[in-house]
């Protein structure tokens, strides 16, 4: 986990386990997500209305954390089923499958050789979901189209302390850790390691987030 060619707060390097999960094979759609309203109450994000955001097949976007770990909950309610969203070395074990030490899902090919890459960011919103062929683990749009929401707050300096086993930073501060490329600037954090995060209580375009499930 991490790497040394990147920024600061992915190194050291470093070995972890994680248990086993089950990992959405999509980021949770719009199609998705309306059904969670229609259940549980709510509304659709604003940016539904824009139809460039509003195709069934599209990522919800515009839910920050909270919204996102109440989905979580929800589905653990209406299933019978432990649901949570991925933790950072969850997410980076997805997204590497058994390529360590590579920078990008596909390997180190420059990600600029990929047409999605090189023009994605002009259709100035997320594709439809699973568009791309799956990775090995048959896991879509890891590390582009969205940033992702994860589990643990963000801290510079967490994998200086983390633990080996199942890593997962609960001490509070005032972001959230998400990974993944956005159709904004996709190649900027489209590395396995590369770390964003944000204020669990904004809501952008390009955000969204991908759920999984407990089986232990």
């Amino acid at each position: 986990m991490g790497c040394e060619r990147g920024r600061s707060d992915e190194r050291p390097v470093h070995r972890v386990r994680v248990d086993p999960i089950a990992m959405g094979i999509t980021t949770v759609t719009n199609e998705q997500y309306r059904f969670f309203v229609g259940q549980a109450g709510g509304r659709m994000p604003e940016s539904f209305l824009e139809s460039r955001f509003s195709h069934p097949r599209q990522p919800v976007v515009s839910v920050n954390w909270l919204e996102a770990a109440a989905y979580c909950g929800w589905l653990s309610e209406w299933t019978g089923q432990t649901w949570r969203l991925p933790t950072e070395a969850e997410w980076e074990w997805a997204i590497r499958q058994n390529r360590e030490g590579c920078l990008f899902a596909w390997g180190d090919r420059d990600p600029s050789e990929f047409e999605l890459y090189r023009t994605g960011w002009r259709n100035r919103c997320p594709h439809r979901v699973a568009l791309q062929p799956p990775n090995e683990f048959g896991l879509y749009d890891l590390g582009d189209n969205v940033h992702e929401w994860c589990l643990d707050w963000y801290a510079r300096d967490y994998y200086q302390r983390s633990p080996g086993n199942n890593p997962v930073n609960r001490d509070e501060t005032r972001r959230r850790a998400s990974r993944g490329g956005a159709w904004r600037h996709q190649i900027k954090v489209s590395r396995c390691a590369a770390r964003s995060s944000l204020d669990p209580t904004y809501k952008y375009t390009d955000y969204g987030f991908r759920v999984v499930k407990v089986l232990h």
